[in-house]
């Protein structure tokens, strides 16, 4: 007896379990049944499961009977036609919708031609079996599976437009590039997900050739002149925000330029680009520390008891300031309420990004690579023609990564580009390279894509021939500007009196071993004894015992823990954090005893 499962619950059970499921699709392709509703058989547990739900991922797959597809030339023809449609070939049960239950009973084939009696099922297209990402990709066959599957999660952080409405919207760190333009090699799934309404990318003249050392592996040299043209230029948003706040006993925030007398105010200069409302005037240009919003709030703590004995309250400065690193003009100013009916205001600030050193470029297949210089004009390499590249990139970074098809799509975008035609690079059917090679042959190019080129800085004619092609770029969202971090004096922690931790905290970085090795290296070991006794502290160790003890700066007199008052004590200069593995190691029971030398001993 087979158990019989209707969206997940038994219902009864069924003296053949596979031959109802036979019949059920029968029915199914009859149209008696909803094309949407699947059956399967579970072999080993006996088990019949109907689904019906609407939460199932179904795919339409093409039926198979007796090694013949359902689907007919003559199907197809009138499919062309628009004399029936996708669903009338479904009703005819020529087509089925199948779920991740009912495709484990499936045998599925990739082509006509790989059919089999044993087949059930043979699909669409090729394409079938890629994702609309992943199908988005030109030449995919032709490159490693792991690149592509790395392009296809980066090409998701390409730098486009993100929302047609980005004026009105205040979204926190977003970015828009300006000019973006149709990829000239591209899939039928760019056309059918209309990628077209928001590309993300620029097709950009690519010369393959190592240069000066500055594209080294992955790295890029990019054009300047071409990013003084715009190429792959950005606008970055950043809103600040503030809200008066409300807190007990009738106090509550302003948002106003900040007095004088307020505490923590800054100076006139950090205000000036405020109006008397408090809120940066738009078209304003703002730096790295000016105030945006200025708002002053009543004290959260009592700093001090006699403040509030005297009836003083003093109130501090919260302003909302640009970021450490950041700036631009004054996009809008939004005033509205808050959901507490609060008085709420956003400035929005527009930064122009254009490509600077360290950021990071990519093209569609998963050849990533960080821009290595920004070259003058000049002293790019040059075409016999007097085309000069926009980006050169090193050849040793395609046989290690296995990116064939990138040399497909810069083959087949220079014939685009010259014949001024769009090429289909969809995975598994596309134009081959016989094909793109005869195309610029009829150009009057070589069918190889190399073409003889000019040393920019020397003038003389390069030895090798180089490939050069047209490539569609992608600029992600990992810019220098956003993650580079410095700091030569800031905060520090209470406890261990380190830097603190974070750009936004205006934190350092760690010096690990291998910095210090490094350091060593270059010869500016006193650099080493700058950064290890920023967090150090005075002590008092008893030179008896080892123990640290209490020292009094005022009398010179100190007083250890073991052996009292009359202990000879010596001054020692200890990193804080030390000082709280000493205590540490004291609350466990563990004797930390310091033997104390002089440091002049070897």
């Amino acid at each position: 007896m087979s158990l019989i499962l209707f969206d997940g619950k038994l219902v009864g059970e069924v003296d053949d379990g596979l031959k109802l499921v036979q019949k059920l699709r029968a029915k199914r392709r009859a149209g008696e049944i909803s094309p949407f509703i699947n059956f399967a058989y579970d072999n080993e547990e006996d088990v019949v499961i109907i689904n019906t739900t609407n939460d199932r991922i179904v795919r339409p797959l093409i039926v198979v009977e007796n090694g013949k597809p359902k689907v007919s030339k003559e199907d197809i023809q009138l499919l062309q036609q628009n004399k029936i449609t996708f669903m009338d070939l479904v009703k005819q049960g020529k087509i089925e919708f199948l779920d991740a239950d009912e495709e484990e009973n499936a045998y599925v084939a990739l082509s006509e031609e790989e059919l089999t009696p044993e087949h059930t099922h043979l699909e669409l297209s090729y394409i079938s079996i890629l994702g609309i990402p992943a199908s988005m990709i030109p030449f995919l066959n032709h490159s490693s599976a792991a690149r592509s599957i790395i392009g296809v999660k980066s090409v998701k952080q390409g730098l486009g437009l993100y929302a047609s409405n980005y004026l009105l919207r205040v979204d926190n760190d977003r970015f828009v590039a300006i000019d973006q333009q149709k990829p000239i090699v591209r899939t039928i799934a760019y056309d059918l997900a209309q990628a077209d309404k928001h590309p993300a990318g620029q097709n950009a003249v690519v010369a393959v050739v190592p240069y000066l050392g500055y594209n080294m592996d992955d790295a890029i040299i990019i054009n300047k002149a071409a990013v003084q043209r715009g190429m792959f230029r950005a606008f970055y948003f950043r809103p600040y925000k503030a809200e008066e706040m409300k807190y007990p006993g009738g106090r509550a925030d302003e948002i106003t330029i900040p007095d004088k007398d307020i505490s923590g105010y800054r100076s006139e200069y950090a205000y000036r680009h405020l109006d008397a409302d408090g809120i940066a005037r738009p078209g304003s240009i703002v730096e790295e520390g000016d105030v945006v919003i200025g708002r002053v709030s009543p004290p959260r703590f009592a700093s001090s008891i006699d403040k509030f004995r005297l009836g003083v309250v003093k109130k501090v400065e919260t302003s909302a300031v640009a970021k450490k690193g950041e700036g631009g003009v004054v996009d809008q100013c939004y005033i509205t309420t808050s959901q507490d009916g609060n008085k709420y205001v956003i400035v929005k600030i527009r930064e122009d990004r254009s490509v600077d050193m360290g950021d990071k470029f990519e093209l569609r297949e998963g050849q990533k690579g960080v821009v290595g210089m920004v070259l003058d004009p000049a002293d790019m390499p040059f075409t016999q023609s007097g085309i000069v590249p926009d980006i050169l990139f090193s050849p040793y970074s395609i046989p290690s990564r296995l990116t064939f098809s990138v040399i497909l799509e810069l083959l087949a975008g220079k014939s685009g580009a010259i014949n001024g035609k769009y090429y289909d690079a969809t995975p598994f059917t596309s134009i081959t390279e016989e094909e793109i090679r005869s195309e610029l042959i009829k150009a009057g190019f070589r069918d190889d894509g190399l073409e003889a080129m000019y040393n920019g800085i020397t003038g003389d004619l390069m030895k090798a021939r180089i490939f050069v092609g047209v490539g569609y770029y992608i600029r992600l969202k990992h810019v220098t500007k956003n993650k580079l971090q410095w700091r030569s004096r800031g905060p520090v922690q209470i406890l261990s009196r380190q830097p603190t931790e974070g750009k936004a905290k205006g934190g350092g970085l760690r010096l690990g071993e291998m910095e210090k090795d490094a350091i060593i290296a270059h010869g500016a070991a006193a650099v080493l004894q700058d950064k290890f006794s920023v967090d150090s502290i005075k002590v008092a160790v008893c030179t008896k015992c080892g123990l640290v003890g209490i020292y009094n700066f005022k009398n010179r007199t100190g007083s250890c823990p073991v052996h009292g008052d009359n202990a000879p004590m010596e001054l020692i200069e200890i990193p804080a954090p030390f000082n709280i593995l000493l205590n540490e190691m004291k609350s466990m029971g563990i004797y930390p005893r310091l033997i104390l030398g002089s440091k002049y001993e070897a």
